[in-house]
């Protein structure tokens, strides 16, 4: 059996690896480099960003652990740069190594369906190979959304893409869009002693995410001195050579070095001959359709990650990857998405997964919710981060069904919620396992206890 894949994103790469494991002829399909979005524009430089302005925070935040240091701190920016261009290579060089210890033939160029059972890939040559195969998996991914009224030119505006790679951090700049991929880019550029504005249309930042969750990071953001205008939106953009105004819709004006537009991201699809096998998409957003098995109206094409009309993640398109290939190879089963776990790397770190409060009182379901406080915890006061809190929401059954948390280490702790959502599990079951002590994660346990009103450390 040959599969052909096309993207070596996270989805893409561990399918192709996952599949060779399982005894597959594999080919990946790649026009720029292995580890797509998430490991060269994304989740791994954007991380490799906010651990230099951690270290920057810490040295900051020094004197008050005892620790005392003399002379001047500050950050070098394009040493910041390297270091993120340093990780992200390593890691390229890494999945390379690992396709080539499984036997996966890798080839560089742009791949584009010429029927069910062939591609052709261009490379960057010019040159021209023709791949024939049994079944082929769509994970080209995703680019940013550039609507044409904000005049996106990569150069006074700009997208996340491009502000990797400034060798200099800008004197300002105008941040549209208060979800995750702005609050973590602005907050970072904030350290580095950028002058931040984030616009959002909605009313708060992290709009999709409880307000209780929203209000923590706002206080956060007003903290680091940005400036954060929410219930608005932008209504013309003026770029020039050396600056760019934009024009808010309340009528008020903004200038800054730069315009960054971070509102979302669309399937790349365009070119890749889609159309030629008569590929359907969905009518809105231009997802491609699939079916409960991963599986597009052709039988032996399967789409994944961002092209599918599923979450924008990383994790979930390696999930969907995994499970086409299951499926291709006979081992079938759907792939279930109530409780897909969602990050956000700013300071105070935000992980939530499952049902949140505004979509329960949206669908008027019956809910509980226990929360608890870090700065309740011994470790949290011991390490000196007492900011957030957990907050798990459960059904009338006593069923875990949410949950979100705001603090430290928040994305690491995230797991043991998402398998109790996955698994349905009820706070009693959670509650009969021994939580260690000292940990941040007895904000969990407490949180679980508060459900019925029986939290010991909250007052």
């Amino acid at each position: 059996m040959k599969i052909t894949i096309i993207g070596a994103g996270p989805g893409g790469y561990e399918a192709a690896i996952y599949a060779a494991k399982k005894g597959a002829e594999v080919v990946l399909i790649e026009k720029d480099s292995f580890g797509g979005t998430c490991l060269n524009r994304g989740c791994i430089p954007t991380k490799a960003f906010l651990a230099s302005s951690s270290v920057l925070e810490m040295a900051h935040e020094a004197k008050s652990y005892g620790i005392k240091i003399d002379g001047t701190i500050e950050p070098e920016y394009s040493k910041i740069v390297d270091r993120k261009n340093k990780v992200v290579a390593g890691l390229v060089k890494g999945i390379g190594a690992l396709l080539t210890a499984n036997n996966v033939t890798q080839i560089k160029g742009f791949g584009k369906i010429v029927d069910k059972n062939t591609i052709e890939v261009t490379k960057d040559d010019g040159t021209i190979e023709t791949v024939t195969t049994d079944y082929i998996v769509l994970g080209m991914g995703s680019v940013p959304t550039t609507p044409g009224m904000f005049k996106y030119d990569g150069n006074r505006v700009i997208t996340s893409d491009e502000i990797l790679d400034m060798k200099e951090a800008p004197q300002s700049v105008i941040l549209v869009g208060g979800g995750v991929i702005g609050t973590e880019i602005g907050q970072f550029l904030a350290a580095m002693g950028t002058k931040v504005t984030i616009v959002e249309m909605m009313d708060r930042l992290l709009p999709t995410m409880d307000e209780d969750v929203s209000k923590q990071l706002a206080r956060q953001f007003k903290k680091d001195k940005i400036n954060v205008i929410t219930s608005n939106g932008i209504a013309e953009v003026l770029p020039s050579s050396g600056s760019v105004e934009v024009v808010l819709q309340s009528g008020d004006k903004l200038s800054a070095d730069y315009l960054l537009v971070a509102i979302g991201r669309m399937p790349f699809t365009k070119d890749c001959g889609l159309e030629n096998v008569g590929i359907e998409f969905t009518e809105w957003g231009g997802r491609v359709k699939v079916n409960e098995y991963l599986q597009t109206n052709v039988d032996n094409i399967y789409a994944i990650g961002d092209l599918i009309d599923t979450a924008m993640l990383a994790h979930v398109a390696t999930y969907e990857g995994i499970c086409a290939i299951d499926n291709i190879m006979g081992k079938q089963w759907s792939p279930k998405y109530h409780a897909v776990p969602g990050c956000v790397y700013t300071t105070p770190a935000i992980a939530s997964v499952g049902a949140t409060e505004l979509e329960l009182q949206k669908e008027g379901k019956t809910y509980n919710t226990g929360t608890f406080d870090f700065r309740g915890l011994g470790k949290a006061q011991a390490s000196g981060h007492i900011a957030g809190f957990v907050k798990v929401i459960a059904d009338e059954n006593d069923v875990l069904i949410g949950a979100s948390i705001v603090g430290d280490t928040a994305t690491d702790m995230l797991q043991v919620l998402t398998l109790a959502v996955q698994l349905g599990l009820t706070s009693e079951q959670m509650l009969q396992s021994i939580f260690p002590h000292p940990t941040m994660c007895e904000a969990i346990l407490e949180a679980l206890h508060d459900l019925h009103g029986l939290s010991i450390h909250k007052l």
